[in-house]
This record gives structure tokens, C-alpha cells and sequence, in this order.
């Protein structure tokens, strides 16, 4: 009976569940979405009644579940959205006025908006249904049939897509879709942690090859083949944290160091990094050489040339995040807390003799 098995897999459940927190997020943003665009359609245009006669059709409920539910899909990005349940609409009307029955010009409207969105690189499932609401909805006797296309479904959902935004920002969700960033450093090189994964140009040619282009974009892509392989390294590394890596014996400057003894320290440390730390041992910032550069106001201090951008790390951190921190080149140390106290730090030059160790051992 393996092959029976076998055979019916296909058919069970292959959605991961998402975690509670994930499903109530997207559950709460859909249904406040949907109920924010229905007020704001009444505002635009009132109906007898905003609670019992709102302007909501059933394709903005499926819009919402992609929209709210899992932003990061190619089949629910700004344009899918708007031009795919608007250009749906207009040929529901189109094929309801061309047919005088409703099951053929329903079918008709529903072939249609498949190639037309296909072609405008507007594929949205919930397109489908907003082509046969049209047919159904028609009625020759209408005035203005076409307004149904501009209100309520496409200011609907540009409403919708607004939410959308607002929603999964505020709660920690990338919407629209991740596009690949440009090179950090103002030349043609990727990122340092980008050079060895294959180029957006051919994840692209892959995803289209597979036909799975409308199941995840390019950037999440690179960034899912760059997760593996972080999961790689940390599985190699083993459970090594900042703390067995990071130095101890530090030298730090007070938020009150003034322009001259940073510029001594600097010099005889050879550092290109400073962290600051107040009289306590607190962590206060972080101070790179070339906040420097250019300087001569003597008033000028520690605290005021810190640079804001400098993320830190605690004790406990896994080794394979400090080398996502030090690999994008916006910094080259990442100073270790034990609680609001610097305790340490971790450079480039540590996490290479780390590696190379692992690499002559293995």
C-alpha cells in the first residue's frame, strides 16, 4: 500500500502552520483591513447604510487573506492587487455585455483575466472572482456599468493594499515585496555575503524555469539560500557564543573625551574602532576612525562623533549572527554586553581566525 500512500500525499496538508502569534496577526490586520476599506468606501460614495449595505465585494475577502496573511507572495503585491481585480472587473462587464448568458460569459471573463493579467504581470487569484462577480452583478440596465470597475473595485483595493502596507509594517512584515538592494559601497560588487549565492539575474531565469515564479520573489529567495547557509555555518560551529570569542582587555573612551585624546588614542592603539562607556562601565556608543577624518574643533567629543549605526551583541549570541553583523561592511567590530555593561568585543580579524581554525580541523 506504499504506492496508495504514496499517491494520496499530494492531497494532505502542506502549509507549515504558522506560529499563533503569525496567524493572529494576520487574522486581526484582515479583518480590520477589511473593515477600514468598507468605511472609507462609504465615505467616498454613502449607501443607505454603512453597517448593513457596505460597498465590499468577495474578492477583496481573498485579496485580504493575501495581502494580510502572506504579504511576501508575488501573487499578493500593490500591482497583482489593483490592476489584477480591476482589469478582472472591466472584463467581467466586457463579457457579460458580449454574452447573453451568464454561465458562458462568467467562464469566458474568468479565461480572459487569466491571460490578460498573465501578460500584465498581474496575476491575483482573487481576480478570478472579481471577473465573475462582474458578470453576475451585471445588469444592462445600468447606467454607468463601468463606474463598478473604478468604485468600488479599484478604489477598494488600492484601500486595501494601503492597509496592507500600514498593517504588516507596523507589525513586522515586509510589504511590498523585498526588492534586491543596490550595492552598498557605491561600485558594481554585491554585498560580501551576496558574492558567493547565485546573481538576482539567474535566481530569476531558475524561478521561471521552474515555474515558480509567482510562489516567492527573487530577493526572498537570496535571502532564503543565505539563511541555509548561515544554518550551515552555526551547525559548524556549534554552540561557540561572543563570549568565548570576544576580547576583554579594552580600551574605551568617556562620553566626554574630547576630539585631541581620541585622536591619541587612535593613534597609539592602531584601532579602528572605539567603543565609549560612562564612568560605570555602561555601553554609551561606539566611535570609528573615520568619524575623524577632517576634524579640528578641540570641543568637539566622544559622544557627539559616535556612530549611531553600530549594532551590538550580547554575551550569549550565537557566532553566526556576529558574522551577519560583520558582513555586510557597515561595521568592522561588534561590541559584546552583558547586560547594559561592555564586557567585550568581536572584529573581522576574530571571526577569520575562528573560521580558518574550523577549516583546518574539519
Amino acid at each position: 500500500m506504499d504506492w496508495l500512500t504514496q499517491a494520496l500525499r499530494g492531497f494532505g496538508p502542506t502549509i507549515p502552520r504558522p506560529t499563533a502569534t503569525e496567524a493572529l496577526r494576520a487574522a486581526l490586520g484582515a479583518g480590520i483591513g477589511l473593515f477600514l476599506t468598507g468605511i472609507l468606501l462609504y465615505l467616498i460614495t454613502p449607501t443607505p447604510s454603512l453597517l448593513n449595505a457596505p460597498l465590499l465585494i468577495a474578492p477583496f475577502a481573498a485579496s485580504a487573506v493575501l495581502v494580510f496573511a502572506v504579504p511576501n507572495s508575488p501573487l499578493a503585491q500593490p500591482w497583482a492587487v489593483i490592476v489584477g481585480n480591476s482589469t478582472a472587473a472591466l472584463i467581467g462587464l466586457l463579457a457579460a455585455r458580449a454574452l447573453p448568458y451568464a454561465l458562458p460569459a462568467a467562464a469566458v471573463a474568468v479565461l480572459l483575466t487569466l491571460l490578460t493579467t498573465a501578460a500584465l504581470r498581474a496575476t491575483h487569484p482573487p481576480a478570478g472572482a472579481a471577473a465573475m462577480a462582474s458578470v453576475l452583478a451585471y445588469h444592462p440596465d445600468a447606467p454607468t456599468p463601468l463606474i463598478f470597475v473604478l468604485h468600488p473595485v479599484l478604489t477598494g483595493s488600492a484601500l486595501l493594499v494601503l492597509t496592507g502596507l500600514l498593517w504588516n509594517r507596523s507589525t513586522g512584515r515586509a510589504y511590498p515585496l523585498r526588492q534586491t538592494p543596490p550595492p552598498p559601497h557605491g561600485t558594481s560588487d554585491h554585498r560580501p555575503e551576496r558574492r558567493s549565492t547565485p546573481s538576482a539575474e539567474s535566481l530569476g531565469i531558475a524561478l521561471q524555469n521552474l515555474r515558480l515564479g509567482a510562489n516567492i520573489g527573487v530577493e526572498d529567495l537570496s535571502r532564503l539560500i543565505s539563511a541555509a547557509e548561515a544554518e550551515t555555518v552555526a551547525h559548524r560551529l556549534g554552540q561557540t557564543t561572543a563570549e568565548a570569542l570576544m576580547s576583554q582587555d579594552l580600551v574605551t573612551a568617556l562620553p566626554d573625551t574630547a576630539l585631541p585624546d581620541l585622536v591619541k588614542a587612535f593613534r597609539d592603539h592602531r584601532f579602528k574602532s572605539l567603543p565609549i562607556c560612562d564612568a560605570d562601565g555602561h555601553y554609551a556608543g561606539c566611535l570609528t576612525i573615520d568619524a575623524l577624518i577632517g576634524l579640528s574643533d578641540p570641543a568637539l567629543t566622544a559622544s557627539a562623533l559616535a556612530n549611531p549605526l553600530i549594532r551590538t551583541a550580547q554575551t550569549t549570541t550565537p557566532v553566526s549572527d556576529l558574522i551577519d553583523l560583520l558582513a555586510d561592511g557597515h561595521q568592522q567590530t561588534v561590541p559584546i554586553l552583558h547586560g547594559p555593561r561592555l564586557v567585550g568585543l568581536v572584529t573581522r580579524s576574530d571571526l577569520i581566525a575562528l573560521l580558518i581554525h574550523h577549516l583546518s580541523t574539519s
